[in-house]
């Protein structure tokens, strides 16, 4: 059964379309783990995806067997979802479990973006994010029905996108339930910058930032 219904398909398609500029790669990472939750989706998902536009090049890795290159894109954990630029192993902008609900939103903005090679953020946002020069991690929590988390998820990635010594990641929380509780996840979305700032919701990107740059200080 298909999980992307016929009348999104037309839409994104028609999106796509209009929007999509380079070739961007969206690369799959699964396991031949049986316990697994969701890696079968999110291939299929994926693949899904990729067929709506020849500018969309569908990558799968198995974790086991491709360790050089969960390595080279830094993935440490299955299913994850990158959306790179061609031909480029850069794992920044991903998502950990599979992209559905509200999130899978967020994948489709990414792909835009990705393509263009450029992101949409205020100047007092461009102005903190461009002068980072460590690398920030971002982690943002969430929940498929979460309708606050995808604005939380896409201005981590749209970070990413603007400064490489940026990586952004969502985390399904519910599949990772073990890492979100050690994160003290309680709701959602719940971000987490280079493991030692916090907070909790889906703030203007300025905000955001001066968080970023709060753990920016303390490298």
């Amino acid at each position: 059964m298909p999980l992307i219904r016929d009348e999104d398909r037309q839409y994104l398609t028609d999106e796509f379309s209009k929007h999509l500029k380079e070739t961007v790669d969206l690369v799959v990472f699964t396991s031949n783990d049986s316990d697994c939750r969701y890696c079968k989706e999110s291939v299929q998902l994926a693949e899904e995806v990729a067929e709506l536009s020849d500018k969309i090049n569908f990558v799968s890795y198995v974790f086991e067997d491709d360790k050089d290159k969960a390595e080279e894109f830094g993935i440490d954990k299955y299913p994850a979802t990158i959306v790179s630029k061609h031909g480029e192993a850069d794992g920044r902008i991903r998502y950990y479990g599979l992209p559905s609900g509200y999130e899978f939103g967020s994948l489709m903005e990414d792909l835009k973006n990705v393509s263009k090679g450029e992101a949409e953020i205020s100047s007092k946002a461009m102005e903190v994010i461009s002068k980072i020069d460590k690398p920030v991690k971002i982690q943002v929590y969430v929940t498929p029905t979460c309708p606050y988390c995808p604005k939380a998820v896409g201005t981590a990635h749209k970070f990413a996108l603007i400064n490489k010594n940026i990586t952004g990641e969502m985390i399904e929380s519910l599949e990772f339930s073990d890492e979100a509780e050690e994160a003290g996840v309680s709701s959602v979305p719940h971000i987490v910058i280079n493991g030692n700032v916090q907070f909790v919701g889906a703030y203007p990107d300025d905000q955001f930032a001066d968080y970023v740059q709060e753990a920016y200080s303390q490298l």
